[in-house]
């Protein structure tokens, strides 16, 4: 599927919701009689079930005893489960489009997702989005739900956040880019408190983010900023890289997955104020310890003086690409 909402109708078909022992079927069509007719009883009518009917609770039975045909597999999700037994015991709450009111979370991974296409403004529950390890290049704000609190695009081909930024969900709390293209300096002013007023976590690690000091004058913007994560970008690999932005960001607790404790906020005060400390170069050290399997170029050059005989060498040249 090219699209988030492809995605998801393949989701759904993956889960059988309108499939016995789920959905309206000739196995449950008296409850579903007695749901529409006010004034019946369901009780008695579970007492005396017709022919080839089965009671909620068998229904219920087939879907949670792992050996049954029509049980989840153990690592579904906890969502997975929940719809599926709704969908066995109350299947009009998840017909047609009441199914998109009920999912508040939604995991599409490793899909081929393209396009974050405007059908997720069918959503009006959805806190969690996550669309991880697909081909998705830019997101368009407009379609996401205003409800999002969780945006996670781990693994993608994000190169620009303009589009992302032009109407973002009001309440996002965590934005995850990690292993995207990102690049410097020009995405840096897109990540301020004007864009994302309430982000608590912030996942910016393994793109070409090259500018340190514009990065942290942005990011100090956002008050609410408690968790953020840059390791692997360029940026990285400034010496004073860690202290500046422990020193920077006074309310950060964890950095690159690592917790910030009071002896190293400490340890690196007074460095904000020392931005000439940020180079725009690195030295990078490369050892090798042992290479096997080749010939040692000294054992072939110790000729006895004054010997006429063939000199053999060898030479080899190790390349390093970053």
């Amino acid at each position: 599927p090219s699209s988030v909402s492809a995605a998801f109708q393949e989701y759904l078909q993956h889960l059988g919701l309108q499939d016995f022992p789920c959905g309206f079927g000739s196995w449950n069509k008296s409850r579903l009689h007695a749901r529409r007719s006010p004034w019946a009883e369901p009780a008695r009518l579970e007492e005396a079930l017709p022919p080839g009917e089965e009671t909620p609770e068998a229904l219920l039975e087939l879907l949670r005893d792992q050996h049954s045909p029509w049980a989840l597999p153990p690592d579904c999700s906890p969502q997975d489960r929940l719809l599926r037994e709704v969908a066995a015991l109350a299947p009009e709450l998840l017909h047609g489009s009441r199914v998109f009111q009920a999912v508040k979370s939604l995991r599409i991974l490793d899909k081929g997702v393209e396009e974050v296409d405007e059908g997720l403004l069918r959503f009006q529950q959805l806190e969690e989005l996550v669309l991880s390890a697909n081909n998705i290049s830019r997101v368009t704000s407009a379609h996401l739900p205003r409800t999002l609190k969780v945006l996670e695009l781990c693994c993608n081909a994000v190169d620009d956040l303009q589009d992302l930024c032009a109407q973002p969900p009001p309440e996002l709390q965590h934005l995850g880019l990690g292993y995207n293209r990102l690049r410097g300096p020009s995405q840096e002013k897109h990540l301020t408190m004007d864009f994302w007023p309430n982000l608590v976590s912030l996942d910016l690690s393994f793109n070409s983010l090259t500018d340190l000091l514009e990065l942290v004058s942005q990011l100090s913007t956002l008050q609410n900023l408690h968790i953020l994560v840059l390791q692997g970008n360029p940026l990285a690999l400034i010496p004073t890289y860690r202290g500046f932005l422990v020193d920077s960001l006074p309310k950060l607790s964890i950095l690159d997955d690592i917790h910030i404790w009071p002896e190293e906020r400490e340890q690196f005060h007074g460095l904000a104020g020392q931005p000439e400390l940020i180079r725009s170069e690195a030295r990078v050290v490369v050892s090798i310890g042992e290479m096997k399997g080749l010939p040692n170029p000294e054992a072939f050059q110790q000729l006895e003086v004054g010997s006429e005989g063939p000199v053999i060498t060898y030479s080899y040249c190790v390349t390093y690409e970053f």
